[in-house]
């Protein structure tokens, strides 16, 4: 127990000094600059049992210390059907954290393990809908994913190259489904090598993907199906171009920052009607 006692307080301390610049300051200047809380709110911190979502777990916990803002949070674990093992994974590091969780079942991996194509994507979809579900029966007002600054350029890149379309994960959404619910990415400036770090220094180990579909994997199989996936196919891709430009990472992030509509073909307005530029060009034209 003293042994758990001490790494915990190194691991928080950690956060409050040799970390504090490139996570915790991070942490705060994206909920100040996107004003992700306010007075009142319940968050529902939903974590996974990755390193990105025990990581905000602990620094909303360091947040609620000093917060000027009056806010409340529940640390809640959905287990879709993880394997015994790694349900007894989560709930260690939560206990060795000092992260009081409550966890809540679903069938997930059983309703997707069939699903040929995009698997992932409709698990995360249909985990996000349970995530809402049960947060919003403790009374909560939004949930926060863990989602960090890679995530978001790589996102980016994603819509661009296979999707033919301009558009980034957003800091915050306003729920179609959940009416007076708002899903929030507290951790949109955090870099990920900075996670990494953290999780390294303070020797923790955190599950990657557990789903029933890559237990049943050989480690050769899932590195085979990683390195097909288009998200990895373009994080190699900004790694490449880091290393002969390290502005490449904050130009793709600051590229949907600074969209000029001018100089767009075409783009959607936030209704769904679509605006061409050779209308807006003849328009002018006329006039």
């Amino acid at each position: 127990m003293k042994e758990n006692i001490s790494q915990l307080e190194r691991l928080e301390k950690s956060l409050q000094t040799k970390f504090r610049k490139e996570l915790l300051t991070k942490f705060i200047k994206g909920i100040k600059t996107y004003d992700l809380i306010q007075p009142n709110d319940k968050i529902a911190a939903c974590m996974s049992g990755g390193k990105d979502s025990f990581l905000m777990a602990k620094l909303f916990q360091e947040l609620l210390r000093f917060s000027e803002v009056p806010f409340s949070i529940e640390f809640l674990v959905m287990d879709p059907g993880y394997s015994e093992a790694n349900r007894k994974a989560i709930e260690n590091n939560a206990k060795l954290m000092n992260i009081p969780i409550k966890i809540f079942d679903s069938e997930i991996f059983d309703s997707v393990v069939n699903i040929e194509k995009s698997p992932c994507y409709i698990c995360a979809r249909m985990r996000r809908g349970y995530l809402y579900s049960e947060a919003k029966k403790l009374g909560c007002n939004k949930i926060a994913l863990g989602h960090h600054y890679d995530d978001v350029i790589e996102t980016i890149l994603m819509g661009m190259l296979f999707g033919g379309q301009v558009q980034t994960m957003m800091p915050k959404l306003e729920s179609s489904n959940f009416e007076g619910m708002e899903l929030i990415r507290p951790m949109y400036l955090i870099r990920e090598t900075d996670i990494i770090h953290w999780r390294d220094y303070n020797n923790l180990k955190f599950l990657q993907c557990a789903c029933k579909f890559t237990e049943s994997c050989s480690a050769e199989k899932i590195e085979d199906m990683e390195s097909a996936s288009k998200r990895k196919q373009v994080k190699k891709l900004i790694a490449s171009l880091s290393k002969t430009d390290p502005q490449i990472e904050n130009n793709i992030f600051k590229s949907v920052e600074n969209v000029n509509l001018a100089t767009i073909i075409a783009y959607k307005d936030q209704d769904g009607n679509r605006h061409e530029f050779v209308d807006e060009y003849n328009k002018n034209k006329k006039d």
